[in-house]
């Protein structure tokens, strides 16, 4: 069952194959990533793009901190980039004293730190077996602490602060969710969705967390209860990762990719060709805000 909630969607932007998305209403841009094509990208009202990290791959998240530094994962760990001073530097790129293989997506914790997975770029770069990945918190003066181990393949992941609940995605297995503790530890792991596809996620204003596919073109809805809501069509045929904006939070942005491009990477097949583009609309739902985090940097 599927469901008309967005409309009025356009094409913004295009690239290799974009993933990564953060939508920041303080400077009106929305930035997003290439993963293959590189660097990390901030497009304006008016359809002006700036681009930072040109030449690193492999970026899979992008968050907002509160200074307006820009956050990026990938390969050697978390950077930051500030647009307005130049700045650049590194948040995290070492984990017990090794370089990280990867990182994947990032959410705030709610005290000025984040959470993020990690990912194994080196088995997707030569098509092998991905090993199992783990889930860090790091909080905001930096203390690098692990919540969460054999995770599979992480994903997409979401912090919905009121309900005390993480939900991060497995890839090619389904949604987990955990219970958040008063120290931010997580407990009582469960399935919350099993999904195939599994990669990007938000959650709304009612705290349904929406989870895209990298073979699907429509939305996967879920409510906190792990009731399964009608889908959301897009004109997508597959789908990387979706953030809500704007205002009222009902603008709408989807990282549309082919639907075969995520099992090629997966097969170490690298693409080349401009097939991605991000798609912006109007949802009926509000969307739940992402606030920055509080990192001192520079």
């Amino acid at each position: 069952m599927s469901n008309t909630i967005i409309s009025s969607m356009e094409q913004v932007a295009a690239g290799i194959y974009l993933e990564g998305l953060a939508v920041d209403v303080t400077s009106n841009l929305v930035w997003f990533s290439d993963v293959v094509g590189g660097g990390i990208h901030g497009l304006s009202a008016d359809g002006e793009i700036l681009t930072l990290n040109r030449d690193r791959m492999w970026t899979g998240g992008v968050m907002l901190n509160a200074d307006g530094s820009v956050l990026s994962s990938g390969a050697g760990g978390i950077m930051w980039n500030n647009p307005a001073s130049g700045g650049v530097g590194w948040l995290l790129e070492g984990i017990d004293g090794e370089v990280v293989n990867g990182v994947n997506e990032m959410v705030p914790d709610g005290q000025g730190g984040l959470f993020f997975g990690t990912c194994d770029i080196d088995m997707v770069e030569s098509g092998g077996t991905p090993r199992p990945t783990q889930i860090y918190r790091l909080t905001r003066t930096r203390k690098l602490l692990k919540v969460a181990d054999d995770v599979g393949f992480s994903n997409g992941i979401m912090y919905d602060l009121g309900r005390g609940r993480l939900y991060c995605n497995d890839t090619f297995r389904g949604t987990w969710v955990f219970d958040v503790q008063a120290d931010l530890s997580l407990a009582n792991r469960r399935i919350l969705v099993e999904k195939e596809d599994a990669d990007g996620m938000a959650l709304d204003a009612e705290g349904n967390v929406w989870i895209t596919g990298f073979r699907s073109g429509s939305i996967t809805r879920v409510s906190p209860e792990g009731e399964l809501l009608p889908a959301v069509d897009t004109p997508a045929k597959a789908i990387t990762q979706v953030r809500f904006g704007g205002a009222d939070m009902r603008d709408i942005y989807i990282n549309a990719v082919p639907v075969d491009g995520g099992d090629n990477l997966k097969d170490g097949q690298i693409p080349t060709e401009q097939r991605s583009v991000m798609y912006r609309g109007r949802s009926r739902v509000a969307g739940s805000p992402i606030l920055p985090t509080e990192f001192e940097l520079g």
